[in-house]
C-alpha cells in the first residue's frame, strides 16, 4: 500500500508520465475596485450590476515550475446566451515584481440577468503548450449576479 501511495505522489518525471504537455492554471475571482477602495481585491463570487469583477490567474509550465510572461490567457464568460472573451494582461511590472499573475476586469452590465455566470480560462504559451481552468461545478461557488 505504501509503495502505491509513493508512486501516485511521485512527480511525473519519476512516475514515467509525460509531464510538461499542459499548463497548470489556477486563480481566483475578486472585486476589482480602484486601489484604496475598501473592497478592492476581496474574494467574492456574488456581484451586482455595475460592480467590477476581477479575474486573477496564473499559468505554470509543469516541466519547469515557472511561468512565462509571454503566455496568453483569456477568460471566457458565458451568460445571457452569449460568450464574451476577455484577454488577460500580465500584472507584474518593475514597481511590483511580486505580482506574478495575469488579470482581467469585467464590469457587470446594467442589463445582466440575475443568476449564474459560467466561465473558463484558457492559456497558451510561446511553445504551444495549452491549459484550461474550470471552476468547481458547485452552483454556490459560481459567479452569480444578484439583485
Amino acid at each position: 500500500m505504501a509503495l502505491i501511495s509513493i508512486a501516485l505522489l511521485a512527480p511525473p518525471h519519476l512516475s514515467g508520465q509525460s509531464g510538461g504537455d499542459r499548463l497548470i492554471l489556477f486563480g481566483d475571482v475578486v472585486y476589482f475596485y480602484p486601489p484604496g477602495h475598501a473592497r478592492n481585491c476581496l474574494l467574492n463570487n456574488q456581484f451586482k450590476r455595475g460592480e467590477p469583477v476581477g479575474f486573477r490567474m496564473n499559468a505554470i509550465n509543469p516541466a519547469t515550475g515557472k511561468r512565462d510572461r509571454a503566455t496568453e490567457l483569456v477568460v471566457h464568460l458565458n451568460f445571457a446566451g452569449k460568450t464574451i472573451d476577455l484577454p488577460m494582461r500580465d500584472r507584474q511590472n518593475e514597481r511590483q515584481p511580486e505580482r506574478e499573475f495575469w488579470v482581467a476586469k469585467w464590469i457587470v452590465p446594467d442589463d445582466a440577468p440575475m443568476g449564474i455566470v459560467r466561465y473558463t480560462v484558457t492559456a497558451k504559451d510561446p511553445q504551444g503548450r495549452t491549459g484550461e481552468f474550470k471552476p468547481f461545478e458547485v452552483q454556490a461557488s459560481q459567479i452569480t449576479i444578484v439583485p
